[in-house]
């Protein structure tokens, strides 16, 4: 069982906003093939709460088949969306019925000035 990072990120409103993360077991690179992955901001820890960010593979995500890497990048359309102010997030990645969540933490969206 792989235990969650926390990393606390801050999201620079309408900005590209891009984030590396390399997930190992025993400093050996996990092989991500054949698994999904989703990563949702929110303002609560609740499901119920609609998430203001929601990024999925291929939509804003890119597992590494073999270096362990999982890349997440929102365009600066998508965090302009987002209001200024404190959220919670987490990367959860899925094969068949196995989730493993990777990281978890704050999602801090300063506000921008210029449009």
């Amino acid at each position: 069982m792989i235990s969650p990072g926390t990393y606390n990120m801050t999201c620079f409103q309408g900005s590209t906003f891009d984030k590396t993360f390399t997930a190992t077991n025993d400093s050996t690179p996990i092989n991500w093939t054949g698994y999904t992955a989703k990563l949702q901001v929110r303002q609560y820890v609740n499901t119920s709460d609609t998430a203001v960010l929601t990024l999925t593979t291929g939509s804003g995500i890119t597992a590494g088949a073999n270096d362990g890497k999982i890349i997440i990048t929102a365009t600066a359309t998508q965090t302009g969306a987002i209001p200024q102010g404190n959220y919670v997030y987490d990367l959860e990645l899925t094969s068949g019925s196995y989730v493993v969540r990777i990281v978890q933490g704050r999602f801090t969206v300063d506000g921008q000035v210029t449009s």
